[in-house]
């Protein structure tokens, strides 16, 4: 299990990421369409003035009951051995099971 005030940080990223995520994704488009190189500078200055955990590239996926880090499963959510377990206690349908 992670500790607790990982898992806090992470979801602490996540809403400031959802709060800044429309304002980042304007000031992009903004950059793409300005002809000037001053222009694009103010702008690039403005979306670096945003707290640094709001860019998404910082936000890191956990496993949904340990809150592992690494390892993790896009469609389940899980961690690998999260998910071998559930798969071997016949908690998943349809997910097969292997051995080695």
């Amino acid at each position: 299990m992670a500790r607790k005030s990982l898992i806090q940080r992470e979801r602490k990223r996540q809403k400031l990421e959802q709060k800044y995520h429309l304002i980042r994704r304007s000031s992009k488009k903004e950059i793409s369409k300005v002809p000037s190189l001053s222009d694009k500078w103010e702008i690039h200055g403005k979306l670096q003035s945003s707290p640094r955990n709001s860019a998404p590239t910082r936000l890191h996926r956990r496993c949904f009951l340990t809150g592992r880090p690494g390892a993790n499963y896009r469609y389940f959510g899980l961690s690998g051995h999260i998910l071998r377990e559930m798969v071997h206690a016949c908690l998943l349908p349809g997910a097969t099971r292997s051995s080695w």
